[in-house]
């Protein structure tokens, strides 16, 4: 495996990971979603 190719796939998980993944903390919302929301601020 070439670094580049190991470094989009950390950046495609990382992305996941601070985007896309639901998070319990967040009330099973996705970080957009949470922020997005009108009880975040």
């Amino acid at each position: 495996m070439m670094v580049e190719e190991l470094k989009k796939i950390v950046n495609k998980y990382m992305n996941y990971y601070n985007e896309s993944r639901r998070q319990w903390n967040l009330k099973k919302m996705t970080p957009i979603e949470y922020r997005s929301h009108p009880i975040a601020a």
